[in-house]
């Protein structure tokens, strides 16, 4: 979504469909629930009032079928509350139905919406991304043209695991010792035992 990598793609690649898909999207939209979350979190600590939601980051963060135990019960005690947590959590929760669509315009119309509900909410946070999921409707509405055969989810755990292997690099002088400790990272070698344990 970052308008110089639009640029560019718009550039080299016109003929292309440009996807922009769920992984994108569900961390933007993370990223302005825990915002509000932590926001919320600090003004209830500031005023005195009992901190329901400490602790509580990855129970709204997390898909419902991936909560352990604990943080369904701990969830469950959130959503009793009228927080402005748990209407932006409730909107995010929304938005999954939107990926089960197939035909773009059916989809197209659920987004519309949807927006229309964020913006009518009155959480900034949750605003901004609806207007950024405005501004890029027709380029994520290109996932259900492509029948929703890309992801870069797989490309961006990629993309991490190459940012850590790097790190654990860092101060190596030539990139030659760099691209070994990729090797051994994504391709998972094996490494030799060592003579020495530091």
């Amino acid at each position: 979504m970052w308008k110089p990598y639009l640029k560019v793609i718009k550039k080299k690649a016109a003929s292309a469909i440009h996807v922009l898909d769920r992984f994108h999207i569900v961390a933007k939209l993370n990223k302005a629930l825990d915002e509000v979350r932590a926001d919320e979190c600090r003004r209830m600590k500031q005023a005195g009032y009992e901190p329901v939601l400490k602790k509580s980051r990855w129970c709204l963060l997390k898909r419902q079928e991936n909560l352990t135990d604990k943080q369904e019960v701990k969830l469950k005690e959130i959503l009793k509350y009228n927080l402005k947590s748990v209407r932006a959590y409730l909107l995010k929760e929304d938005l999954h139905g939107f990926w089960d669509y197939v035909s773009p315009n059916w989809a197209g119309r659920f987004l519309d919406r949807w927006c229309l509900q964020v913006m009518r909410s009155k959480i900034e946070p949750m605003k901004k991304v609806a207007k950024t999921i405005r501004r890029h409707k027709p380029l994520i509405l290109n996932w259900f043209r492509a029948k929703k055969a890309y992801s870069s989810g797989i490309v961006e755990g990629l993309n991490n695991k190459v940012k850590v292997a790097t790190k654990k690099a860092y101060g190596f002088r030539e990139y030659n010792c760099i691209e070994i400790a990729l090797y051994h990272q994504l391709g998972k070698l094996p490494e030799p035992p060592m003579t020495h344990r530091f």
